[in-house]
């Protein structure tokens, strides 16, 4: 029996009387039939407040990959939370937990916290201008730096405001933006080395920095084709840029040297987030001793109230150490398991004449969802999958998956946790069952 969300249906009616939008963050309102209120999570399953049990793909937007409520942690925090929740002032703590990321990552030769990854965006920004002296960031279509006036500007545009396949446009999806800060950008296309190399050179000696998620999570699920990462460093060294690597998503996910130890490449700067504090409001700036003189000597300004927060603290030590103690063989677990997922869904998929083809790594990947008519193969970069993947398709389909009881990001992502099993992997395979079967007999496609 499909699973009814007739509690949260009456608090997300509840919550608009006193929260705007009656959600906290505006890409939670994608979720249908209603956003969904939530009661406890346990390893990698989440109850809602209709009792509804799911297994966990979604995993915070990607931050818990160490699963819900792990007793580690939770008494890690408490025990923190005994001594003081706040001090404004230092403790050994961040010694620690910049230790342990220093180890972790070799780019990372000194390290600052911050409570989100939009800030850190913000102050990598601030920081490769300073160092530079140069007013651009070339940026790649579709790959999101958080919410932020810079962190949007070419993320989403719409197909009718793309520009030309040359000089993609610089767009921000939201109104209220300094319009000024549109034109402190270049965007360019992901994935095609050629185009990149002509834009960095057409407005050579005036950008700062080369930003880019090392994995394409945040639009599909597109690794970097062979020599891109080499690419970038490349021209960031002939030019004077900083290389700027966010692995707010991919950051410990793919291994304790996170993407760019996966894929073998040397940043600047370094953005991490959601993993690095496995659920709490935690983030950090890795980088170079070069990169980061500018916040040494004082001329680049980064604070914050809250920054190194001891509960946050705490809870990363932890998070960073579960990393550690896996030692050479992470990511391998969760990327097996990922891959058994992706090929039970392609199996299921092709059962039910589905034009659904998952891509990623495993450890993370997407579901596309094909048009009628688009050819099949890799999704190589954002306007690739805009033409390609039929969204609408899939918002089905993954509203069938989650009455089934298995939940993936809204957008098609699904994220593996370090306490998913084989177990969990088969039982969501039996669920998708009836998810794949029941969308194929009721998908209808629009006009």
């Amino acid at each position: 029996m499909p699973y009814t969300f007739t509690k949260s249906q009456a608090l997300f009616e509840r919550a608009q009387r006193s929260i705007a939008g009656g959600v906290n963050s505006g890409i939670r309102k994608l979720e249908t039939p209603v956003p969904l209120y939530f009661t406890h999570g346990r390893g990698a399953r989440l109850w809602d407040v209709d009792g509804n049990e799911y297994i966990d793909f979604k995993l915070g937007q990607g931050a818990l990959l160490y699963g819900h409520a792990p007793a580690g942690m939770a008494e890690a925090i408490a025990a923190q939370a005994a001594r003081g929740t706040h001090w404004a002032g230092q403790c050994e703590l961040e010694l620690e937990v910049a230790e342990r990321i220093q180890q972790m990552i070799p780019s990372a030769e000194l390290v600052r916290f911050n409570n989100s990854a939009t800030e850190v965006v913000t102050a990598a920004f601030r920081l490769a201008r300073a160092h530079t002296g140069r007013p651009l960031i070339l940026r790649f279509e579709g790959h999101y730096h958080g919410w932020a006036d810079e962190g949007l500007v070419g993320f989403a545009n719409p197909a009718d405001k793309w520009g030309d396949d040359e000089h993609p446009a610089q767009l921000h999806p939201s109104q209220g933006v300094i319009p000024e800060v549109l034109g402190k950008f270049v965007v360019a296309r992901w994935n095609d080395i050629a185009h990149l190399r002509r834009r960095v050179d057409e407005h050579r000696g005036q950008i700062a920095a080369i930003v880019f998620e090392p994995a394409l999570c945040n639009t599909c699920c597109i690794e970097p084709v062979a020599g891109l990462m080499a690419a970038i460093r490349e021209l960031c060294d002939r030019d004077g840029m900083l290389m700027i690597s966010d692995e707010t998503i991919t950051g410990f996910r793919f291994g304790a040297g996170c993407a760019q130890g996966y894929y073998g490449y040397r940043p600047d700067l370094t953005i991490l987030g959601k993993a690095v504090g496995g659920g709490l409001p935690f983030a950090a700036l890795a980088g170079t001793k070069a990169a980061m003189a500018k916040i040494l000597s004082g001329e680049v300004v980064h604070a914050g109230t809250l920054n190194g927060n001891p509960l946050c603290l705490a809870a990363s030590q932890w998070c960073l150490d579960q990393v550690l103690a896996l030692g050479g063989t992470h990511p391998q677990g969760i990327q097996a398991l990922g891959k058994k997922l992706m090929a039970g869904l392609a199996a299921l998929a092709a059962q039910h004449g589905v034009p659904l083809h998952p891509q990623g790594p495993g450890l993370i990947f997407h579901t596309v969802m094909l048009k009628p008519g688009a050819a099949p193969g890799p999704v190589n970069d954002y306007r690739d999958y805009v033409r390609r993947h039929d969204a609408p398709r899939w918002a089905h389909l993954r509203r069938c998956l989650l009455e089934e009881g298995v939940s993936a990001i809204e957008r098609g992502l699904w994220s593996i946790s370090l306490v998913h099993t084989e177990k969990d992997i088969d039982e969501a395979l039996q669920r998708a069952a009836a998810a794949f079967a029941r969308h194929a007999a009721t998908w209808k496609p629009t006009a």
